[in-house]
């Protein structure tokens, strides 16, 4: 199973555990790095080992100078010097605000006397730069706001910097509302200062603030400051500060005693935005009023500390290298107890959740672990991924084993260039349509022999390198219609034929050599690697000079040459009626076995045009074309489906697939009407079903008139069921689908549920097969990883397909969303957790208050079980039928007994 998903896993339960034990005694995380024992300091925090959090470097510890407070410290360090080296930690039951905070301590350990430099990044965000040549130890603060259950924090190592090291990580919830920059998540803080103001007696912290920042001692940034200390009085009201400092910090203060204004010059790390918080607390027995000046400019005048009360002051100060606060005088004496200055931290946006689920859905197919986690631009772009923001837009997987281009790399609609070459890509090019931004196409060094239909929809594409394949034919004139086409190498295939004369201008570069015969002339000249059809070799003798011999080689040449005249032509003659009979492969024994079948009536397209009044009203659209509504002349709707041209299949298999959809007859499957197979067409009529999709129920255009109900989901799940149950083992056929999907769950007006569209079905020809290996077909988000991985398709592909419908029903969303955080893209990977654990808060809303827990319940564990990776532990669907039925009676005596209305 895929690694990451693993590793999200554990830390769940990781998380669940030590909220039970020490790890997370006040909702505290304390991780003591490269440390292998857990122990209570004296402050009374539990500190525990950091290898659960952690999949990489090396163990050591730091030995202190004599006289020092501790004698070693154990450190992390990673000598790994590509990728990140991160630090995933749950932050499932923090609500709102984390305080993180690090230290990293070098003292020499490893003898070479070069302290390491290196870049430190939150979530997608680098925060900062630590050179433990400045300072060692080294401790920075972060206030993340919580907008994920995993944070990712990582190190970067610099070119020549040395190997990052780190000795403790410690995770502190903050309270709700604190800290509050902007109204949005894209914002971090990074401390600068903590002052406990007017105390110079040593730090103060935890359990003395019960969040645990540490407050600095008070040092003299000018020197005019006094200091004061009163006690706070137990009628104070201090709820007008949402960062709730601890009482023992506001109880001292600076105040001004002898001059004009009070000023704190505090210098800074980096020009840029900062956050700065100030707070009073009216501990004198005046009121005092004062202006408060950041850098000289005014941003609060005629502030007064009222007497019993504790306000804070929050101020964003931008662009600037120094600060300067200055408080000046208007009554009485000016004070201030407390302050904090965060240098405001960026977070870039993360990458869309559709590209992020197909890289990791690409990652498990190459069985490799790439080291693809967290978000694939930020803070740094992966191995092999270039981006442009938060866009993918070039992805490079030479000398990997893929073997084909799976659906999944149409989902990466922003890449600009894809580089495949010796990827063991065999078969046709195939689902790179959708890519409409690709300019640089490589897929060099492969096996690929066709050219397929899709390349000309690469509107933008400006190299195209196909060398080194097993290409044959003739190179397709789609090609030529790329305007922006400048480089074409299709050397060292199996080409052969006239090159397009569209391909022959200017500005494109066409590179042919090593092919069978390829030019842009008619015929092939002997530079060819192999020939055409040779001239008859003709040997000349001498003349003799008698006239009758002459006469003779003449006539014995013209009647050589009409043989040779009369053979072409025969063979011209042979070659047209081949191809031919090739373009109209339906003839009369094959329209008369058709008309036999009796159940699939045989249209002509005018009878086509006449039902759906020349193609007027299209209800549905798909890679195979476009479906349109239809009436037939007794009054009955139909669904009329058109194959698009570049879809069209060969005689053969759309008579095969007739066949097949002809002898499928059962309640929860959409019936075949008829066919139309003339003028070049493949047209299927079905049923008309006006209940719409599942899905435009769910969450499309139908769910904003009618909410589906819990009862109504789950008899659609059981018909469903009942559909593919008929597939898999209702006949000798034994038929996969291979595309199960709530958009193919179609509904009548009575919210019965059929499954509609075999056009991707898979016929087991042998009864005893255990699965057919088949190209990988089907849609992202739904497709099975293991049938994605190996290419072996069984009846428990489709049962992986319809779990994710299951989880569609429950949850209300689709299987992959471009909304949220990262954790939550693929919905199998986000719901299964909490479903497995009984967690039914992500149910959809909808529904919410309205269902029995244990037909939930019942639900949700087939439909974990459906979604398993390993296929050997999936139900079989005759198994998810019987947990549906009783999911559905539990239901229905819910109702019963409730009053709900169904």
């Amino acid at each position: 199973m895929d690694r990451w998903f693993f590793n999200w896993l554990g830390l769940l339960v990781i998380s669940a555990f030590f909220r039970l034990v020490l790890c997370y005694q006040d909702g505290f995380l304390s991780l003591s790095c490269g440390g292998t024992t857990s122990y209570v300091d004296s402050s009374n925090i539990s500190w525990t080992p950091d290898g659960y959090y952690v999949s990489t470097g090396n163990m050591t510890s730091v030995v202190f100078p004599e006289g020092t407070s501790s004698t070693s410290l154990p450190v992390r360090f990673f000598p790994d010097s590509t990728g990140r080296k991160c630090y995933r930690v749950p932050t499932s039951n923090i609500s709102s605000l984390v305080l993180v905070r690090t230290q990293f301590v070098y003292k020499n350990y490893d003898g070479l006397g070069k302290p390491p430099v290196f870049s430190v990044s939150l979530g997608t965000a680098i925060t900062t730069t630590v050179n433990l040549a400045h300072n060692d130890p080294w401790i920075e603060e972060f206030i993340w706001p919580v907008n994920k259950d995993i944070l990712p924090l990582c190190f970067h190592s610099i070119p020549n910097g040395g190997f990052p090291v780190i000795s403790s990580l410690e995770l502190r919830p903050l309270p709700e509302g604190a800290y509050r920059v902007s109204d949005s998540t894209d914002k971090l803080l990074r401390k600068s200062y903590r002052i406990n103001c007017g105390y110079n007696d040593g730090a103060l912290r935890y359990p003395l603030d019960p969040y645990d920042r540490i407050w600095d001692a008070d040092e003299d940034f000018s020197p005019y400051h006094v200091s004061s200390a009163f006690e706070i009085q137990s009628n104070f009201n201090l709820s007008n500060i949402k960062e709730s400092p601890p009482t023992v910090v506001l109880q001292t203060a600076r105040v001004l005693a002898r001059w004009n204004s009070l000023i704190y010059r505090l210098p800074l790390d980096n020009q840029g935005y900062y956050h700065v918080v100030l707070y009073f607390a009216g501990i004198l027995p005046v009121s005092p009023t004062f202006d408060v000046l950041i850098n000289g400019d005014i941003v609060q005048s005629n502030y007064t500390v009222m007497r019993w009360e504790a306000n804070s002051l929050s101020v964003i100060v931008k662009g600037i290298k120094n600060l300067n606060i200055t408080l000046k005088t208007i009554n009485y004496y000016p004070l201030v107890n407390a302050l904090e200055v965060y240098e405001i931290v960026d977070i870039p946006l993360q990458s869309s959740s559709t590209t992020v689920s197909a890289l990791q859905v690409i990652q498990q197919s190459t069985g490799l672990d790439l080291g693809w986690q967290d978000d694939p631009c930020s803070p740094t772009p992966w191995e092999h991924i270039e981006c442009d923001g938060n866009l993918v837009t070039s992805l490079k997987l030479s000398d990997i084993n893929l073997r084909t281009i799976s659906p999944t790399f149409g989902d990466l609609l922003d890449l600009k260039a894809l580089d495949l070459h010796n990827a063991s890509l065999a078969g046709e090019i195939q689902n790179l349509g959708g890519l409409q931004h690709l300019e640089k196409l490589n897929l060099s060094f492969n096996q690929i022999t066709s050219f397929g239909s899709e390349l000309e929809d690469l509107i933008n594409i400006q190299v195209l390198d196909l060398q080194n394949n097993s290409l044959h034919g003739t190179v397709p004139e789609s090609l030529g219609e790329l305007k922006d086409l400048h480089f074409l190498n299709l050397e060292n295939n199996k080409l052969q034929g006239p090159l397009p004369q569209s391909l022959n201008r200017e500005s494109l570069e066409v590179r042919t050599s090593g092919n069978l015969c390829l030019t842009f002339s008619s015929t092939c000249n002997s530079h060819s690697r192999t020939p055409s059809l040779e001239t008859p070799q003709v040997t000349i003798f001498t003349p003799r000079k008698s006239k009758s011999h002459s006469h003779l080689a003449v006539l014995l040449g013209a009647v050589a040459g009409a043989v040779l005249a009369l053979s072409v032509i025969l063979f011209s003659a042979l070659l047209y009626m081949k191809k031919k009979k090739a373009e109209n492969p339906y003839t009369s024994r094959s329209a008369i076995n058709m008309q036999n079948w009796n159940s699939a009536r045989v249209f002509t397209y005018k009878e086509i045009k006449a039902t759906t009044n020349n193609f007027k009203e299209p209800i549905g659209r798909g890679s195979f074309g476009c479906v349109y509504l239809g009436n037939l002349p007794g009054g009955k709707l139909v669904a009329v489906k058109v194959r698009f041209d570049k879809s069209q299949l060969g005689a053969d298999s759309f008579i095969n697939e007739v066949s097949l959809l002809s002898q499928i007859h059962h309640q929860n499957l959409v019936s075949l009407e008829g066919f139309c197979c003339e003028s070049k067409q493949q047209i299927l009529v079905y049923e008309y079903l006006p209940g719409g999709s599942l899905a435009d129920n769910l969450y499309g255009a139908n769910s904003k008139t009618m909410t589906l109900s819990w009862v109504r989901r789950l008899k659609i799940a059981v018909d469903a069921a009942k559909g593919l149950d008929y597939l898999h083992n209702g006949s000798d056929l034994r038929i996969i689908h291979r595309d199960v999907k709530s958009s193919n769950i179609l509904l009548d007006k009575e919210m019965n549920a059929k499954v509609c569209d075999f056009g991707l079905s898979k016929q087991m020809t042998q009864a005893d097969a255990s699965h057919v290996t088949t190209v990988v077909k089907g849609t992202a988000g739904y497709l099975d990883p293991e049938y994605y991985s190996t290419q072996q398709l069984t009846e428990k592909s489709d049962v992986y397909s319809f779990g994710v419908v299951l989880l569609e029903m429950i949850c209300g969303r689709e299987p992959l969303t471009h909304t949220g955080t990262p954790d939550s893209f693929n919905l199998v990977l986000w719901a299964k957790p909490y479903l497995q654990a009984g967690a039914f808060e992500i149910v959809d809303d909808n529904i919410k208050g309205t269902f029995d827990a244990e037909s939930m319940r019942r639900t949700a564990l087939i439909a974990c079980r459906s979604v398993e990776r390993d296929a050997l532990r999936r139900p079989s669907i005759s198994e998810v039928i019987t947990e549906l039925k009783e999911a559905y009676s539990l239901q229905l005596t819910y109702l019963a007994s409730s009053g709900f209305v169904n």
